[in-house]
């Protein structure tokens, strides 16, 4: 069985002609059978892509047409209907069939379209020819804005001449195309009528339906008596919502007599007979075998206990009991049998089941009704699972997340929300490398995310001749099984729960085991430990230290994956591995035969560990091809190895964990092959994590990565703390610089001020700051102007290096930041203005009492100007002040904050004693406005509250203990500070939502930042392309302000709809815009790709908009480009105009960072090569069920346009050497090797960590990390204060260095040369990184060597003598501790 991964799947030869038809498909449809049916042998390949229109919806109209017979003589009325799904397909066609087969009154023809049908041009002519000749009109759920807006165009034009026209809820737009004689809603979003008011209630969320649902009980009872017509209609209409909601075929064949017999001409005298809409209950308690639908839950739980075809163990108090959540349009319309399948498996494995459904889009209200004992408030089930899809409160439409939260606080159990295909048929999602339709992630992913729903599984199949649902029974039993494991974790004492702690070693060199962005692992691990002791787990045999757990586990810390030197928990044999491990055989094809030569001793697989009583603690294996250079050049990723497959064999099957239990940011398995979303049982990261619950502890700043684990690898992720942020400060020369400024400042105008500028200039040239600022030659005559401009920007160079924040040592879980640790987060919350909430940023409140705009002095003191930069230092330092002023009154004396509610509340409560204003009394700023000062420390007092909350292992107990974890934003503390207090389940946001408006006024400054810069250092030209990145994080934490980029450069505005949803763009006028359109090309990273694919969608149609305008090619370099490349390569326009590039589906990184890791890299070409075999992958608007398809030479071409490279930095605690996808993604040098002229583009990185935006060249920001970081005494000093990690932490920025001369040669020698001083030269430092963490030494020296036997650090021969002596002694004291 070949996997899906690289997507060839098996389908026996003698069934290929029935390509088309799903009927005949069971022989390969993976998810619908048990293993032992599969085919085995690929005697026929099918590569996987979409086919016929491109698109994902394949399926057609025609299946839903019926035609009444030809020869009768009867009126004939015509009906068209579009909906979201198709549950109304097989009802409403059995309807009309009876109606045709009684031969009275009227023929009826009808025709039905999937609203997603409809992005298919021919499609949308045939749905435009029907509607010609149409007499009726139905809509339900049209809630996808280009759709609808397409829908609205077409009915439009007919629907004066139609008889009537329904829409049930829909957007607006559509909602105003009724018509029912006299009643229209055509006034709709004007008028004063009810329906409006339902629209105008956003903060209602749901609201709409559940107020039409109300409408709908009572209206029709009222207006049956009031006498006009238009009542009538109104009451007409009301009850064909009735008839529609009951969905049964009794109730359309009613629905449709009566709205022909009312409305169609032909028929008005006729007098047709209707019977009035069988009504079900709105929300209730259904079950496949019950004689009814309940509405009282202990009915129902008596009717269970009666039961005579469920056996005595189901009926009795131990089983599990879990809730599902039911859609009740899928129930009265008959398409239940998905629902049913799930029911039957649940009590097949022994689980009982409370089913319950609602009509409206408010699940709300129900769960708490049915699912929660009246009495005691203690739910009746120990999970839940929600078969809609939908978020709990809305659906659709509007979501009201804090209400759902709330109802399901009260449940307090796991909530897992399933997932019915909607958008695509079963074979259809079986064939697509993306897996779910992208609108179907944006509305049924991503949303109920933001609840606190977890495991998207694809549970149920769509038939795409009869529209019906059913049960994909393979992925059908995983939801079963993973549902019960995690309601056994509520029902399971503590003494006997095992618990399987994961941790990564990132990239798999000895002394890297126990790898986690921000995080002291060890320290972390041993704290959780013991908290689950003192908890009652059983950790027989702890160590006493966190050291001591590092020996244990890792063996003298000798962690290298080629010798045994790891502690191995358990050797598995081969025989034993396969048995365990059903999808063994597929990983032969990239590993060979098991037991392979990773985790291996040449007979066994090895799984390295230690376990304490009921807690293992293990090491994932890593991806295994780190170290081998021809396969980091596939253009898609391996499938795990079989040591990583026989570790989560182990972990499930041997050590048989009730919870696994991964430590940090982050591991592999969430990034190993198969679908991006929704996943089927051939995809790794399914296979791997088998039935085990999933709980993640994931950096809360990182809420991309963090979602790719919880689609991917269905993980509850638990947020932790980044470390607490501090101003870098100034050391040694930078320090003496601040010194000499200072003197200037109050010599200046004495004899002296020439001789200080001297000194200012040869000191600054020995900080090598004459990169950064031109500075004149020694000894030059200059006026006192111009000395001034000399020292404001040097002075100006050296406040953003002390301001830089960097976050110190490591965090510790559990151990929250002290107050005076929290003052810098405080200080630069406090430096942004938020104006939605009426909060003015402290440093514009100080700038204002002395008469300027914060803006202009950021602006002066870019420029130099000596007085702006002297007046930006005074306020931060006011700012700081006044922030430690208030801090320090909420302290007691051991820096801990105490009630900080009630000491605010004396604070707040007297103008005259507050400290910030006392504070402020002694500086020039004591006019500030009290009233905005007020308003801004309140905030900042609730956001001290969250900063210093601890619930990082609270929620990890929970977890553990089967609760609901409380669902937050993942982002940046500094700009969301809701993101706080950490311990929550992380989520990104509703991808439809982005770029915000405000976004997009941000990305205009940085855009028309960037491009004066490039004009400013390019002789007044514009750049004519700028390739960029787009990253998932960055546009989470800033809504979309990169994207929002891409756009303004391109000459584009997003356009939202009635729900605040982008999925449209308008172009800008030249005029406008003031000057020409600049052409992109952009680089999506993997996870961007997997969260934001409807944004790839928006972005790509912008492009190809731009390169059709009208317009002079020079104004437009898009069209410009495209014509030239269309040309050369022989496609149309719109295909040249491919600019939106990633990976292939389920492939991550360029590996250009691996290669650099791991130093198995030959030459730079070869890292080119990696980049451009694995980033050429196009996402294309006019095929989007294609998935990622290869464009290489597009994408070369593109690139070799490119007069600029450019990223985006937005948050202090990641920068460019911190982490190894910024150089991963860089193309500098590779742009320089496909222009024709050889020429090296400008690289510039934008940064948006503080209020005051830059655009800086790389070469500048790799100068400003190194200064404040690497070679900053108080960022190394505090790594090493974490011990083992902390070693680890230095080595890494170098390496990251070196990464950064491979791929834009942008790093200055002084960068190494001056490292090198300050790690190796300096005896005392060498003897602690070496006796620390001997492993990591060993690789910062190799780091040093290799940098220059690349050619990137040219030095004395001495400092090579000693460093390759130091490698040899190094080497010595490894093998020596190995003896």
């Amino acid at each position: 069985m070949a996997s899906l991964m690289s997507s060839p799947f098996t389908i026996p030869a003698a069934k290929t002609e029935h390509f088309s038809s799903l009927t005949q498909k069971h022989s390969f449809l993976h998810s619908s059978l048990s293993k032992k049916q599969r085919p085995t042998r690929p005697n026929f390949r099918v590569r996987c892509t979409a086919i016929g229109n491109g698109l994902f919806t394949q399926t057609t109209p025609e299946v839903r047409r019926i035609l009444p017979d030809k020869n009768r003589n009867l009126p004939t009325v015509k009906i068209v209907y579009v909906v979201l799904e198709a549950q109304y397909q097989s009802s409403l066609s059995a309807a009309v069939r009876t109606l045709n087969a009684e031969n009275r009154n009227a023929s009826f023809e009808v025709v039905g379209y999937l609203v997603e049908e409809l992005r298919d041009e021919s499609t949308y002519q045939t749905f435009c020819k029907d509607l010609e000749d149409a007499n009726i009109f139905i809509g339900s759920l049209i809630f996808v804005e280009e759709l609808a807006l397409k829908v609205k165009d077409a009915v439009e034009k007919e629907r004066d001449r139609m008889d009537a026209v329904l829409v049930f809820p829909s957007m607006p737009e559509v909602m105003r195309l009724n018509k029912l004689g006299s009643f229209s809603m055509s006034q709709l979003g004007q008028s004063k009528s009810p329906f409006f008011q339902l629209f105008k209630r956003k903060k209602q969320s749901a609201g709409f339906a559940e107020s039409m649902l109300k409408l709908v009980r009572t209206l029709p009872k009222v207006l049956k008596y009031l006498p006009s017509d238009k009542a009538q209609d109104a009451r007409l209409y009301i009850l064909s919502l009735q008839f529609w909601l009951g969905g049964s075929p009794e109730n359309l064949r009613n629905f449709v007599k009566m709205i022909a017999g009312s409305y169609v001409p032909a028929l008005k005298g006729m007098k047709i007979e209707y019977s009035d809409p069988v009504l079900f209950l709105d929300s209730g308690i259904w079950h496949p075998l019950a004689p009814c639908m309940y509405e009282d839950v202990k009915e129902y739980l008596n009717w269970y206990g009666t039961r005579r075809d469920a056996n005595e163990k189901l009926k009795g108090p131990n089983s599990p009991v879990i809730g599902l959540v039911l859609q009740r349009s899928h129930i009265v319309t008959g398409d239940d049998s998905h629902y049913v399948a799930v029911i039957m498996e649940l009590e097949a494995r022994g689980a009982k089941v409370i089913p319950i459904f609602a009509g409206g889009l408010d699940f709300s209200g129900p769960v708490e009704r049915y699912l929660v004992d009246p009495i005691t408030r203690k739910p009746f089930i120990h999970a839940v699972v929600s078969l809609t899809g939908f978020a709990l409160v809305g659906g659709p439409a509007r979501q009201d997340h804090p209400r759902a939260i709330e109802a399901l606080k009260k449940l307090d159990v796991p909530y897992i929300v399933a997932l019915p295909l909607v958008f695509q048929t079963t074979e259809e999602w079986l064939i697509s490398s993306l897996g779910l339709h992208p609108i179907q992630v944006a509305l049924q992913v991503a949303l109920p995310e933001l609840d606190g729903g977890m495991e998207p599984i694809v549970f149920s199949g769509r038939d795409g001749r009869t529209g019906k649902s059913h049960a994909l029974h393979k992925r059908v039993e995983q939801l079963c099984t993973r549902a019960i494991r995690w309601a056994e974790l509520k029902r399971k004492s503590k003494e006997e729960k095992k618990v399987a702690i994961t941790v990564f070693s990132f990239p798999p060199d000895k002394g890297n085991v126990g790898t986690a962005a921000y995080l002291n692992v060890f320290a972390s691990i041993f704290s959780v430990v013991k908290e689950l002791q003192r908890d009652g787990y059983n950790v027989d045999g702890l160590p006493e230290t966190s050291e001591a757990l590092i020996e244990d586990v890792i063996h003298d810390k000798e962690a290298k994956f080629s010798s045994p030197n790891l502690n191995i928990a358990y050797k598995m044999n081969v025989r034993e591995y396969q048995k365990l491990t059903s999808y063994a055989s597929a990983l032969e094809e990239s590993w060979g035969k098991p037991p392979g030569n990773l985790n291996s001793d040449g007979e066994n697989l090895l799984v390295y560990g230690k376990q304490y009583g009921n807690v293992f603690i293990g090491v994932q294996p890593t991806f295994g091809y780190e170290g081998d250079p021809m396969r980091l050049l596939f253009s898609k990723s391996a499938s795990p190895h079989h040591g990583f497959a026989a570790y989560y064999s182990f972990v499930e099957k041997i050590f048989k964990a009730d919870a696994v239990l991964h430590f940090g940011t982050h591991g592999s398995l969430e990034f190993m092959p198969g679908k991006q979303v929704g996943m089927s049982d051939v995809c790794y990261p399914d296979s791997l994590i088998g039935n085990i619950p999933n709980i993640y502890y994931y950096a809360a700043n990182n809420p991309s990565e963090a979602t790719i684990a919880k689609r991917r690898s269905y993980a509850n992720t638990i947020s932790y703390l980044t470390p607490p942020a501090e101003n870098a400060g100034l050391y040694k020369g930078l320090k003496q610089l601040a010194e000499l400024i200072s003197s200037y400042q109050s010599l200046k105008d004495t004899g002296r001020g020439p001789q200080i500028v001297n000194s200012i200039i040869s000191t600054a040239k020995q900080c090598n700051l004459d990169k950064d600022v031109s500075l004149p030659e020694e000894g030059v005559e200059l006026t006192g102007a111009e000395r001034d401009l000399v020292v404001g920007k040097v002075y100006s160079k050296i406040m953003e290096i002390e301001s830089r924040l960097l976050p110190c040592g490591l965090h510790v879980i559990g151990e929250p930041p002290s107050a005076m640790e929290a003052v810098a987060t405080l200080v630069n919350i406090a430096a942004l203005d938020r104006p939605e909430d009426g909060i003015y940023s402290l440093p514009g409140i100080l700038a204002e009492t002395v008469g300027r705009e914060i803006e202009n002095i950021y602006r002066g003191n870019d420029n130099g100007v000596l007085q702006d930069v002297e007046l930006l230092r005074q306020i931060t330092e006011a700012s700081r002040g006044a922030i430690s002023a208030f801090v320090d009154r909420t302290t007691n004396k051991k820096g801990q904050v105490v009630d900080v509610a009630e000491k605010l509340g004396s604070i707040l409560g007297f103008g005259v004693n507050e400290p910030w204003v006392q504070y402020l009394s002694n500086t020039r700023f004591y006019r500030a406005d009290r009233e905005k000062l007020r308003t801004l420390f309140e905030f900042l007092g609730e956001c001290l509250k969250l900063v210093v909350a601890d619930n990082e292992l609270g929620s990890l107990k929970q977890a553990l203990q089967g609760s609901y974890v409380l669902p937050g934003p993942g982002g940046d503390p500094i700009r969301n500070p809701k993101v706080l207090p950490t311990g929550k389940n992380i989520h990104a946001l509703d991808p439809q939502a982005i770029p915000t408006v405000a976004a997009m006024q941000s990305a205009k400054v940085v855009v028309d930042r960037l491009l004066e810069r490039q004009k400013a250092d390019n002789g007044g030209e514009y750049p004519e392309t700028v390739a960029l990145v787009l990253w998932g994080t960055d546009n989470i934490k800033t809504y979309g302000e990169s994207l929002a980029q891409v756009m303004w450069m391109i000459g584009v505005l997003p356009v939202a709809d009635t729900f605040g949803r982008v999925n449209r763009v308008e172009a800008v006028s030249l005029e406008e815009l003031g000057r020409p359109r600049i052409d992109v090309v952009v680089n999506c990273s993997g996870v961007f790709r997997d969260l934001f694919i409807n944004q790839m969608n928006l972005l790509d149609r912008a492009v190809k908009m731009v390169a059709e305008l009208d317009e002079p090619e020079d104004q437009n370099y898009v069209k410009k480009h495209a014509l030239q490349q269309a040309e050369s390569l022989g496609v149309t326009v719109r295909e040249a105009a491919t600019r939106i590039f990633s990976n292939a589906s389920g492939s991550y990184s360029s590996n250009v960072n691996l290669a650099v890791e791991n130093s198995s890299w030959n030459d730079e070409k070869q890292l080119q090569d990696m980049y451009l075999s694995r980033k050429s992958f196009a996402f294309d608007s006019d095929a989007p069920g294609a998935g990622m398809t290869e464009k290489r030479k597009v994408f070369e071409l593109a690139l070799s346009t490119a007069d600029a490279t450019f990223q985006n930095l937005d948050s202090s605690e990641i920068s460019l050497t911190d982490v190894s996808h910024y150089f991963d993604s860089d193309p500098t040098n590779l742009v320089q090797t496909l222009r024709k002229d050889g020429k090296k583009p400008s690289a510039y990185i934008a940064d948006t960590t503080t209020a005051n935006a830059q655009v800086r060249t790389l070469s500048e920001t790799v100068r400003l990390d190194a200064r404040t970081k690497l070679l900053n005494p108080k960022w190394y000093e505090g790594m090493i204060s974490s011990g083992y990690e902390g070693v680890r932490e230095i080595e890494k920025r170098l390496t990251n260095t070196v990464g950064w001369s491979a791929t834009s040669g942008q790093v200055d020698n002084w960068v190494y040369e001056e490292a090198n001083t300050t790690f190796i030269q300096d005896e005392e430092m060498l003897k602690k990184l070496m006796s620390t963490n001997p492993n990591s030494f060993r690789k910062l020296v190799q780091t040093f060597l290799e940098a220059n036997g690349r050619g990137y650090w040219e030095t004395s021969e001495d400092n090579l003598e000693k460093l390759r002596q130091l490698y040899s002694e190094v080497e010595d004291k490894i093998e020596g501790i190995e003896r």
